[in-house]
């Protein structure tokens, strides 16, 4: 089965969005001053144990600038980048975008959404921070915005989570993300594939969970032990402890993951970035996030297999 006017073997979620907005819908990172719960003592505090927020941030995207000049520098970058985009949204990005009293998003969101060159809202968050209050008032944006919720769920496994000092169950992201998708708001995830204790097999197991929830899209991530995080210490005191993937290992993982993914739920990407300077285990030398996606799509054509190939209750053909 092919998707998409690419016919990728695979439902991109960039493809879908092209579709939908007839454009290319590109994202600009913001950072917004917010905080989480586990870090600001809210349930816990240090941060889950493999988060440096500096890895994923770009340069121009750092408070106390305004949001409105972050979106200025971060429009200077990328229409050199992406020349033909046409709709920009605002990526609330770093850290819990959502983790504030409504008032504050209120003021922050707004000020994103009065650029005249914003068209709406990516918000990346927690499962834990959301509410009704909350929710409702993004549904009522969504009336006149693209807007978008992205829910770091990272593993499906409760002990996972302690592990991590996630803060939060595999019951927090259920009843998230069923919230959000009542109130008709696109609704995404992010999964990080190697956290500590988690066999390859025990990865491949959560399918059937993350296929259960009715998301949107969703975002896979390798583990990379990046430097300044609890994560670092662990891995330095004791690597054994690491299965880390090797490059071509993580490619065949996603193979039998996206064969038994629903063929609805869009990808939207395969793996992370991490600038290299700050990565503190093993690492896939010059490889960017554009080349593991191709190296999938190619493995998933080699083998003439797709997204949804093995999904339960869908025949092999």
């Amino acid at each position: 089965m092919l998707f998409g006017p690419n016919k990728r073997p695979y439902l991109s979620w960039s493809d879908l969005i092209r579709q939908r907005y007839g454009t290319r819908v590109q994202k600009l990172a913001v950072n917004a001053g917010f905080s989480c719960p586990n870090r600001d003592g809210t349930v816990g505090w240090g941060g889950c144990s493999f988060c440096n927020n500096e890895g994923f941030s770009p340069s121009y995207c750092h408070p106390p600038k305004p949001i409105s000049r972050q979106i200025d520098e971060g429009l200077s970058f990328v229409t050199k980048r992406y020349p033909r985009a046409r709709m920009f949204v605002a990526y609330f990005q770093a850290f819990s975008n959502t983790h504030a009293p409504l008032s504050v998003l209120m003021k922050r969101y707004g000020e994103a959404l009065s650029h005249p060159r914003i068209s709406g809202l990516v918000i990346g968050t927690r499962p834990d921070c959301v509410d009704q209050e909350k929710l409702d008032y993004l549904a009522e944006l969504s009336g006149r915005h693209f807007i978008q919720l992205e829910y770091g769920i990272e593993s499906c496994y409760d002990r996972t989570l302690e592990r991590i000092n996630r803060g939060h169950d595999f019951a927090a992201s259920r009843r998230s993300v069923d919230m959000t998708v009542r109130r008709k708001l696109l609704c995404g995830a992010h999964m990080i594939f190697g956290l500590p204790g988690e066999s390859r097999e025990m990865m491949l197991e959560q399918v059937s969970l993350i296929n259960a929830l009715p998301l949107d899209s969703i975002k896979f991530h390798q583990l990379q032990i990046v430097k300044g995080t609890p994560m670092a210490s662990q891995y330095m005191d004791d690597p054994q402890r690491f299965a880390l993937f090797e490059l071509d290992e993580y490619i065949d993982f996603m193979v039998s993951f996206v064969e038994r993914m629903r063929p609805d739920l869009a990808i939207d990407r395969f793996s992370g970035e991490v600038p290299p300077r700050l990565i503190a285990g093993k690492r896939w030398e010059n490889v960017r996030a554009d080349t593991v996606a191709g190296l999938i799509e190619r493995r998933l054509r080699d083998k003439g297999t797709f997204q949804g190939k093995l999904y339960a209750g869908r025949p092999s053909t």
